[in-house]
């Protein structure tokens, strides 16, 4: 068969007319939707040893075991784990020398009787390259966009044929593996925002890479890593917290972007809504900030998320330009209080109002969103000579006037928008969506990731005073963007 155009029916029967790809089917949550294809496809007997929806709570404990949460990575482990033993131990001797096993597995939440659900899952498929290899793992979670239970059951089925139909013949092509998942599906109906690729023949696949390739396809908007670079799920990794996020290129992280984060911290926390000891603090980069020539430089990406890494702190990628997008995707995983930390430059472009013509409200709509419940602004000032730079550098543009501080610097309180948003930016000030960074230090505050960069390659002295030490530290171990080891 061709590899072009197939639809999920004739993706199940290529498995099925495969004598030696062999096991089980265990879903809860959405039916067996992903079991049917295989079964109306025909032929299913040379692919299906077994087939199980444990639905009831009580006898999916008393075969997984119990689980904290049952839409989980941990419980689909447990699936996983179970499922595959008893492959294992019970065909093994019959058919273990001809057969390499597998077992799909899925636990999503489809939508409720009352609709107010969050509608997600995970799917995983462990499975063998060859008989008697050792297992491999491909774990994805996704998130289910129609808003009817029948034709997010119906997607999850296209979706999961996809799933599997990947890992036996296109994981070896990664581009080509993440573009087949949404085959018959599109971008609007399934999202993917973790994908993970496990096992012995895996050892060279870099799954922040995966994760990378997710957002640049569009079948994610974004994606989280840990502080050791692991792909993260963000609902369970902003489970019941409070956030704070700083955006940015960090192509190196300067000090001036440590110390932004840290007095915004210091002030978040300080907040009686807040608890000190449960904030997730993380750095975020937008897809456009990691383009290098019209073309995504894995190798520059993966860079800035050490760098990150090596400071202490997770990562989140994303596709979102605007900030009230942002604002959206972090409130359906949040429910506490979030900051977003920023410089007077970024702040000043929230209030452009050309990034809005896509909006039928405009700036208005964009705000209601950005500044849905409570979410402030933290922004840091900046020099007035650093701030010409700095905008004569990023554009074109004819610059106002500017006025400064008895310290000459440019903060919230005179900073001048454009006349035609001036009472939208009071209105946002004194209501306390956005809120002044205090006790800078000044002697970095003219610290730029572009400069760094550019006394990195040409190889002049003096760019380690500028980032953190444990940034300096890798990028002279690792020769990170040019750097003479």
């Amino acid at each position: 068969m061709n590899d072009d155009r197939l639809t999920a029916e004739r993706k199940a029967l290529r498995i099925n007319l495969d004598s030696s790809k062999y096991g089980t089917f265990a879903e809860i949550g959405a039916g067996q939707e992903v079991a049917r294809h295989f079964f109306q496809a025909g032929a299913a007997a040379g692919t299906v040893a077994k087939s199980i929806s444990a639905y009831d709570m009580k006898f999916s404990d008393a075969i997984y075991g119990k689980a904290g949460r049952y839409v989980s990575k941990g419980r689909i482990m447990q699936m996983l784990e179970h499922e595959y033993g008893l492959l294992e131990e019970r065909l093994r001797e019959t058919r273990g020398d001809d057969a390499t096993f597998f077992v799909f597995a899925n636990t999503v939440s489809a939508l409720n009787y009352r609709a107010d659900n969050e509608c997600h899952g995970w799917m995983a498929v462990r499975f063998q390259t060859s008989p008697h290899s050792p297992p491999h793992d491909v774990f994805v979670h996704v998130r289910m966009l129609d808003r009817q239970n029948r034709l997010q059951q119906e997607a999850l089925g296209i979706f999961g044929v996809n799933l599997i139909y990947g890992v036996f013949h296109l994981r070896d092509d990664p581009n080509q593996f993440i573009q087949s998942l949404s085959d018959d599906l599109g971008h609007t109906r399934i999202e993917v925002d973790m994908i993970e690729f496990n096992g012995p023949e895996f050892e060279g696949v870099d799954n922040r890479i995966l994760s990378l390739k997710l957002v640049e396809s569009g079948i994610a908007q974004a994606v989280m890593f840990d502080k050791s670079g692991q792909v993260e799920q963000p609902a369970d990794t902003l489970y019941k917290k409070s956030c704070l996020v700083e955006r940015g290129s960090f192509r190196p992280l300067t000090k001036v972007n440590l110390d932004m984060l840290e007095k915004a911290k210091a002030q978040f926390v300080s907040r009686p809504d807040v608890e000190a000891d449960n904030v997730q603090v993380f750095m975020e980069l937008t897809l456009h900030k990691l383009e290098c020539e019209g073309e995504l430089d894995y190798q520059d990406f993966l860079a800035r998320v050490d760098v990150i890494n090596a400071c202490g702190h997770d990562v989140l990628v994303s596709s979102y330009f605007e900030y009230y997008k942002l604002s959206a995707f972090l409130r359906r995983y949040v429910t506490q209080p979030i900051g977003i930390v920023m410089g007077i430059n970024n702040l000043l472009d929230i209030f452009k109002t050309k990034y809005y013509d896509s909006l039928e409200g405009g700036i208005l709509e964009a705000f209601g969103i950005l500044f849905k419940e409570n979410l402030k602004l933290y922004a840091y000032p900046i020099e007035r000579s650093s701030f010409e730079r700095y905008r004569q550098l990023d554009e074109e543009e004819e610059q106002a006037e500017i006025e400064t501080d008895a310290d000459g610097l440019l903060t919230t309180d005179n900073l001048r928008v454009d006349d035609h948003v001036r009472n939208l930016y009071k209105y946002v000030r004194e209501n306390g969506f956005l809120e002044p960074i205090h006790d800078c230090d000044r002697a970095n505050m003219d610290l730029f990731s572009r400069d760094v960069i550019e006394m990195i390659r040409e190889g002049r002295e003096g760019w380690e005073e500028m980032v953190p030490p444990a940034v300096a530290q890798i990028v002279k171990a690792r020769g990170l963007w040019g750097c003479q080891r």
